[in-house]
């Protein structure tokens, strides 16, 4: 699943390519599913002719910036991606959305397990209310993480996977956070000194950055896989130090790294750097 550094990535390539002052004149929709809200003939009618004023993100949500106080949300859950070209595209088996711009590119949803979805909403609404805060922004200090982690007696793992609580994390930099601030998964929330609190803070920090800075991970081949508004691998994969890494020596000491289950979600640790 596209998570913070992927979908900030698509973010930031969609800037290069000055979508910007671009208007949309017409959408296909060739899975009514994935569109959430509104119904299908409403969102087909209110885009239509829409200008793209800017481009953002919270969480796992890639925004589109409209005229008339309109916002489109984009979730690309599983195995979303998004795919800018010239023409239409030749297989449209996986397109689900193709929005076409004015100057005639399509900005396409290409998504083979059919679980993103597109929300189109007033720019107004509360739909972001219950997400928690993002862990690159500057208001998010090693402090607020103390007070957020003391109100609450959970797992680490479940608690960072939780939207309502940090937004942006998934499975792929949760696990390398807590390897690198030797947290064990399992570990309750509200037991962290506050040194072990400040390493964690740094450590969600360094990880995403890091995923930002190599252009997101790609964990294999297929079409499900993340990929680039280009079709290009993101290179993070290559930095992964326990993400997968199962039967692998830990890179700190060589221990052999497991892969466990916590709240249903496969979960790699080093048992020797990440004591419960």
């Amino acid at each position: 699943m596209p998570e913070l550094p992927e979908v900030h990535t698509l973010l930031e390539e969609l800037k290069n390519e000055k979508i910007i002052g671009q208007s949309i004149i017409k959408a296909n929709v060739y899975w009514p599913r994935s569109i959430a809200i509104p119904t299908v003939e409403e969102f087909s009618k209110i885009i239509l002719n829409k200008k793209i004023l800017g481009l953002s993100r919270r969480g796992k949500y890639l925004i589109i910036n409209l005229n008339d106080n309109y916002d489109l949300m984009i979730h690309l859950r599983m195995s979303g991606r998004l795919i800018l070209s010239t023409n239409e595209p030749e297989e449209l088996t996986y397109i689900r959305l193709s929005l076409i711009l004015n100057d005639s590119r399509q900005l396409n949803f290409h998504d083979t397990r059919k679980f993103g979805r597109c929300y189109l909403v007033k720019s107004n609404s509360n739909f972001f209310e219950k997400l928690g805060p993002e862990p690159l922004d500057s208001t998010f200090t090693p402090s607020l993480l103390q007070k957020m982690l003391q109100k609450k007696s959970r797992g680490l793992k479940p608690l960072l996977l939780d939207q309502s609580f940090i937004a942006g994390l998934g499975n792929i930099y949760v696990d390398e956070a807590l390897w690198d601030a030797k947290l064990h998964p399992l570990r309750k929330s509200n037991t962290l000194s506050k040194n072990e609190v400040t390493q964690l803070h740094t450590s969600i920090q360094h990880v995403l950055n890091r995923g930002l800075q190599s252009g997101g991970t790609t964990l294999g081949t297929g079409r499900s896989n993340f990929y680039r508004l280009s079709g290009e691998k993101g290179n993070h994969q290559s930095l992964l130090k326990v993400f997968r890494q199962t039967g692998k020596e830990c890179p700190r000491c060589n221990h052999i790294i497991e892969r466990i289950k916590v709240a249903q979600r496969s979960t790699h640790i080093c048992r020797n750097c990440q004591k419960i």
